[in-house]
């Protein structure tokens, strides 16, 4: 690629940039069904996280409600109880996630970790929330119908069309549970 550089006065430099002499990146490894329900299954619980973040975060302990913009469109509303234990420094949480279209993008070096999703249903959040490295995180999730569309991984891989049940607990960070009766698991 060639590149000019005005330098003050009338000189002018052109110079050669590009690739050369270094190794080609390593390819992502191959990702079958399991890896991308797995992929799927942190799209939803990062999609989830940020929504909580977005509407609840910061409120008083006691019934929620909040509802706001997804960072790619569509919207999400959040209701139910959270509750707070500071000596534990957790959060124990009832929480109603209703999401329409709800648009949600991360893209990382970890081709695990990439995904551009597009979230429609609702998904139930029961458990306690670690505020502080002195508690656990612990959730139960929970979808009759829950629909999740775009791509995951990377190199992109489709997501299977058409609306499922979602169920996964959450243990410290690791992730388990089904998703359209398959199993699906990804640790943070």
């Amino acid at each position: 690629m060639w590149r000019r550089f005005a330098l003050p006065g009338a000189l002018a430099v052109t110079s050669v940039v590009g690739c050369g002499g270094g190794k080609d990146a390593t390819p992502s490894p191959p990702c079958d069904q399991a890896c991308v329900d797995g992929v799927t299954l942190r799209a939803v619980r990062e999609t989830l996280k940020l929504a909580y973040n977005l509407t609840l975060q910061g409120n008083a302990v006691g019934p929620q409600e909040g509802a706001s913009p997804c960072p790619g469109g569509g919207s999400v509303r959040v209701v139910g109880e959270a509750s707070s234990n500071a000596t534990q420094g957790a959060t124990r949480v009832d929480l109603t996630f209703t999401f329409s279209a709800c648009a949600y993008q991360r893209t990382s070096g970890e081709p695990d970790k990439s995904y551009d999703v597009i979230l429609d249903g609702v998904v139930r959040e029961q458990g306690t929330l670690a505020v502080q490295p002195t508690a656990t995180t612990a959730l139960l999730l929970s979808s009759d119908e829950l629909e999740v569309r775009g791509q995951v991984y990377d190199p992109p891989l489709a997501i299977a069309p058409g609306a499922c049940a979602l169920t996964a607990s959450q243990s410290g960070n690791d992730v388990t549970g089904t998703l359209c009766g398959r199993p699906a698991r990804f640790s943070f």
